[in-house]
């Protein structure tokens, strides 16, 4: 089965961009260069072509019982037009993947729609309908994942880049996590206030057969997906299938660093095995790191103590755009987890000193 290809796919090659498998989608990863994009979104704006991202909508008298079952964070605590960061994990408490859950203006009744990671769609409409039907549930489960195309404009220009496409929309009145529909150069856009880069931005999701016009409409520099790596690892962020993966990374919410998605006042599969470990307590988490020696950090590397023993692994890492200093992201015992204790890196079976570092790793 070939790979996927979101609706501007012709659009970008014409514009000179290369592209890479991510997810099962063959999409952009770079047009000029990761660092000068990396660059615009720090310094000005960028904009990502996200399509690859999965969407789910959830609507009828039980769709907020079965959100609130199959998703950490408490749903019910979203009005129209809020949106949350979310897990959604197993019977274990072992996150399978994260999500952002908007909550959409009312038809009737409440609406949402979730974002899974890229290529998660048909499991996670597999894993909604199967327990709405378990659990004897009233709920419409939609994968609409290519309706909508999802563009993310990112950096301290985007508020104009968006209101110059968009002018009657109050879209600076947003806080963060906010959403609301919106005219979008003639077309009506769900546009949230997120984003995956550090940087102030905007997500908009827009009809797939509309994206070029909005696309267009949107004044800022193209930039691939491997910036937008790079952006997310400079503020310590996840990453789906390499920062945590139910089969090669297995990390609950604890152990990543986002228990504070984690709500045990509401009921949600995984709950106990969660409670059960907030008491206990983790033996390994999720940290930052910079290299002091000469050298890139890579996924799947070794960590190791002051003494040269293995104590974890890297799971991400590369030489920040912004810093022109190597860091990374991996999991240690938690009594290494303090900001400057050593550690090393063992890059191509050298040890390469390092620090301990709590993201982000820029202001």
């Amino acid at each position: 089965m070939g790979l996927r290809k979101p609706p501007l796919y012709g659009v970008h090659a014409d514009a000179g961009a290369t592209f890479t498998e991510f997810g099962g989608w063959d999409m952009p990863v770079e047009y000029d260069s990761i660092k000068a994009e990396h660059a615009a979104v720090r310094e000005s704006v960028g904009i990502f072509d996200v399509s690859h991202m999965s969407e789910l909508e959830v609507s009828g008298p039980d769709a907020t019982a079965l959100m609130q079952r199959l998703t950490t964070n408490d749903v019910t605590a979203l009005e129209p037009g809020d949106s949350q960061y979310s897990a959604i994990v197993n019977d274990e408490g072992v996150i399978i993947d994260d999500t952002v859950v908007y909550r959409l203006p009312d038809r009737d009744e409440r609406v949402y729609l979730f974002i899974p990671n890229a290529g998660h769609d048909e499991e996670m409409y597999d894993r909604w309908t199967s327990f709405r039907d378990d659990w004897d549930l009233d709920a419409t489960v939609e994968d609409v994942t290519e309706e909508w195309a999802m563009f993310a404009v990112q950096g301290p220009d985007a508020l104009d880049s968006v209101t110059d496409a968009a002018p009657d929309a109050a879209l600076g009145d947003l806080s963060k996590f906010q959403a609301t529909f919106a005219d979008v150069a003639g077309v009506e856009c769900w546009v949230a206030r997120t984003g995956y880069t550090g940087e102030d931005g905007f997500e908009v999701l827009c009809p797939w057969d509309d994206a070029e016009t909005v696309w267009s409409a949107l004044d800022a520099t193209p930039c691939g997906l491997g910036s937008r790596d790079t952006l997310r690892l400079e503020m310590g962020y996840l990453l789906s299938g390499q920062d945590f993966d139910p089969e090669t990374e297995p990390r609950t919410p604890y152990e990543a660093g986002i228990g504070f998605v984690v709500k045990l006042d509401t009921e949600f599969v995984g709950r106990d095995a969660l409670e059960r470990q907030r008491e206990a307590g983790i033996d390994e988490t999720f940290v930052g790191f910079a290299l002091l020696d000469r050298g890139v950090p890579r996924h799947g590397y070794d960590i190791a103590d002051a003494d040269g023993e293995v104590i974890g692994v890297v799971t991400s890492g590369t030489m920040s755009p912004t810093l022109s200093e190597p860091i990374g992201l991996g999991y240690v015992p938690v009594e290494y987890a303090d900001d400057e204790t050593e550690i090393s890196i063992l890059v191509r079976g050298r040890e390469k000193r390092a620090v301990i570092v709590t993201p982000p790793f820029i202001n």
